[in-house]
């Protein structure tokens, strides 16, 4: 966060209230030049070459740069064929684009990353294409609580708990 803008002192109130600790502005600047070169080592680190599952997903925060404005935190959290979970990879970006999902999984698969059996992500546009260039054997699958939400934005508020309720149903047969 603080090398993408975020102040030590939003940093440090974010720190007491998600954890109950209290660091200074001062201390937060302190571990956060020592992390940074961790930081950078992470995002180059080699990567597992096979995923059975990677969910790709972003949500925006608020970041102060020259401006307070709320940026796209991009992630990539991968299941292991033993079941094991990882952060693959994150990043940031002023909007959710498919060029910087491009750059991402191209990324991770430059860094080992070559076999992937399933991508779950959003809507967003062009991912179904950004994935069949980067991994053209892997799956595809729309993740269901997105869909869901979607459905939820299009119907009547009365309406949602039955319409709900059946899309589950529907869901879970089996065939």
């Amino acid at each position: 966060l603080y090398s993408k803008g975020v102040t030590t002192r939003e940093i440090a109130d974010l720190i007491e209230k998600m954890y109950g600790s209290h660091y200074s502005p001062a201390q937060v600047s302190n571990i956060s030049k020592q992390m940074l070169p961790k930081v950078e080592a992470y995002h180059k680190r080699k990567l597992s070459d096979k995923f059975f599952c990677v969910y790709l997903d972003a949500t925006y925060l608020p970041l102060r740069r020259e401006t307070f404005e709320r940026e796209a935190v991009y992630i990539a959290i991968g299941i292991k064929p033993n079941g094991h979970k990882e952060v693959i990879d994150y990043c940031i970006a002023p909007s959710e684009n498919i060029e910087v999902w491009t750059e991402m999984l191209q990324n991770m698969k430059s860094r080992g990353l070559k076999q992937v059996e399933l991508f779950l992500s959003d809507g967003v546009v062009g991912m179904k294409t950004a994935l069949a260039r980067t991994y053209p054997k892997a799956h595809f699958q729309r993740c269901l609580v997105h869909v869901m939400r979607n459905i939820c934005a299009k119907v009547r508020v009365d309406d949602r708990e039955k319409i709900m309720n059946e899309f589950k149903q529907i869901h879970q047969q089996t065939s």
